[in-house]
């Protein structure tokens, strides 16, 4: 059983302060709040490091900032690292360019269930909207919004919730962004694989390692809201290598990664 008591939520970020404020902001106005809240920060600079630390000050749960160096696009590491971090059972992870429906943490923890990760969607914010929501360091917005686009992502009927659910056995289509799973699932398949360094597919490998190991996603629409602020995509050029590593776990049912989670304690 998943409660407030045994969740952690877990944001992801990298030198972008003003996003990451307004994406704290929203996880404050949760009408259930996770027990704590630890930041994944690959290697981001002073600003994002004083910004934590005004927001620990008056935060209503413990923020914790989990950081190491910049070296480059890594995480995947600095995930791992996070989840070393959580006391929480169940986690639930976000970017930390994302603003949070006030029922997000709510809506997850009613999907939660055993032997099950969970895969949300996400609306988009238009860069008029984004920069709007920066400017003001607001978290304000809605489906009504003007600037939202991938609307329906952005429906939340709770009574419909279970309609808006299914599962299957498909690595494909995870996004790190809004994804929840047991810890001790993650601890199972030894966490992300820290060989994917740069931008691309980390959360669909850790994906297909849960499905090799008989762990179902669940995906979830109707609910789990969460809206994406505009940015500029990042370079790729480590993706054909990351797809690589994907379709080998694919095709071997690799159940474990090597280089994951227990590499870094």
């Amino acid at each position: 059983m998943v409660s407030a008591q045994t969740t952690s939520l877990i944001i992801a970020t990298y030198n972008w302060a003003e996003a990451l404020h307004c994406s704290l902001l929203s996880v404050s106005k949760q009408k259930i709040l996770p027990t704590e809240v630890v930041i994944a920060d690959d290697g981001s600079d002073e600003r994002t490091k004083e910004l934590v630390r005004k927001m620990q000050e008056k935060f209503p749960v413990p923020i914790i900032h989990a950081w190491h160096e910049d070296l480059g696009f890594r995480k995947s590491q600095i995930l791992n690292k996070a989840v070393g971090q959580c006391s929480g059972s169940y986690l639930i992870q976000v970017d930390g360019d994302v603003l949070l429906h006030s029922s997000f943490i709510q809506d997850h923890i009613a999907a939660a269930e055993r032997g099950a990760f969970i895969r949300g969607t996400r609306a988009r914010l238009t860069p008029a909207k984004t920069d709007e929501l920066l400017r003001n360091a607001d978290s304000t917005v809605s489906i009504f919004s003007k600037g939202v686009y991938n609307r329906f992502n952005a429906v939340r009927l709770p009574v419909l919730q279970s309609l808006g659910q299914r599962k299957e056995m498909k690595s494909r289509s995870v996004r790190g962004s809004n994804l929840a799973y047991w810890k001790d699932d993650f601890l199972r398949v030894n966490g992300y694989n820290n060989e994917l360094s740069g931008w691309g597919h980390e959360d669909e490998e850790l994906a297909a390692r849960f499905i090799n190991n008989n762990i179902i996603k669940k995906i979830v629409k109707l609910g789990a809201v969460q809206y994406h602020l505009h940015h500029e995509e990042l370079p790729r050029s480590n993706e054909p290598f990351h797809r690589e590593i994907i379709e080998n776990t694919l095709l071997t049912k690799v159940k474990r990664c090597r280089n994951g989670y227990e590499n870094l304690l």
